[in-house]
């Protein structure tokens, strides 16, 4: 049976960790300073963990943890520069929580970029989709491990979407270095990506006490959507003409509830390599529920091992 908690769709971060006491722990998470990271960095800090913001902007960063320092009463939010879309950057990251850090009991993989245009390219050459929602969390992690691995049991958590059912991994080519550029394929093979390097993860460092789970956070209204024009958001009937949200769509304390039951629900203790949504293990997609559901490729543990083996090497760690 799937597994369930006593949450779902419109249930809140604060409300999911309301009564858990994380005291003496350690958090990550990236994408800190906007949208959900905010939120799951406000209910983190709640409970009383010490929470690492890994943000591009340092000062903006700055801005947000001094406000949810005085709002929650909690002084241990940490601020580091982070820039997924540079290796360099990544690995200069890792360096600095190790040399600060040796324990990491909660990591969560929030930030990414949606249907950028153009077709950019990360700084090494990877198109950026994949090279920061996917490349720079795999490398971002697996540098992390032995502070997880200090503090096991432990928990990773991989932001992903339900953006994954537009495109499983094109092994052959991920960068579309011979295939024409689509953003909305390429946001979806990065958010494969995400679902997949859980799968892996688990499968590698699970039995070391070092879970990874992938969740769908639901539709919301974030800064994710700055690349996607007004006309486009409205066609897609996220927006109606004056510019109202869909009212199937999330408030952002809503959205963040599936992370923060990945990073301290009971019920997943000890448990990984599953995809989550609405505080709950998610479902195989049914047409008859077009918003929710996973298509099976995201849990492929073959594919998985395949996206591990490409990651390492693109990366430069194999």
């Amino acid at each position: 049976m799937p597994i369930t908690s006593p949450f779902g769709a419109r249930s809140t971060a604060l409300e999911v960790i309301h009564g858990h006491d994380l005291s003496g722990q350690t958090a990550l998470v990236t994408g800190a300073s906007s949208g959900l990271g905010i939120e799951t960095v406000r209910a983190l800090l709640s409970a009383g963990a010490e929470v690492i913001m890994a943000v591009r902007d340092t000062v903006k960063g700055e801005a947000v943890a001094a406000q949810l320092r005085q709002e929650t009463k909690n002084p241990a939010a940490h601020v580091l520069e982070l820039n997924l879309s540079s290796l360099t950057s990544v690995r200069q990251a890792a360096a600095q929580v190790l040399s600060r850090w040796s324990k990491l009991h909660i990591v969560i993989n929030n930030a990414g970029v949606m249907t950028t245009p153009l077709f950019p390219r990360t700084e090494d050459g990877f198109e950026m989709q994949f090279g920061t929602n996917h490349l720079g969390h795999y490398l971002f992690s697996r540098l992390l491990q032995p502070a997880l691995l200090a503090a096991a049991p432990s928990r990773i958590i991989m932001v992903s979407s339900m953006g994954h059912r537009r495109s499983d991994i094109n092994f052959e080519d991920p960068n579309y270095q011979q295939r024409p550029y689509e953003k909305w394929e390429a946001y979806g093979q990065s958010k494969t990506a995400n679902i997949l390097f859980a799968v892996g993860w688990n499968q590698i460092y699970g039995k070391d006490g070092i879970t990874a789970n992938a969740l769908h956070p639901g539709g919301i209204l974030t800064g994710l959507q700055k690349f996607l024009p007004e006309e486009e958001q409205r066609a897609m009937g996220w927006i109606d003409e004056h510019g109202t949200p869909n009212p199937l769509f999330k408030t952002i304390q809503q959205g963040a509830s599936t992370s923060i039951w990945a990073a301290v629900g009971n019920e997943l203790t000890g448990i990984g390599g599953l995809y989550l949504e609405d505080c709950q293990e998610a479902l195989p997609f049914d047409p008859a529920k077009p918003y929710s559901g996973y298509q099976p490729y995201v849990l492929d543990q073959a594919r998985a091992e395949q996206l591990w083996q490409v990651s390492e090497e693109m990366v430069g760690l194999a």
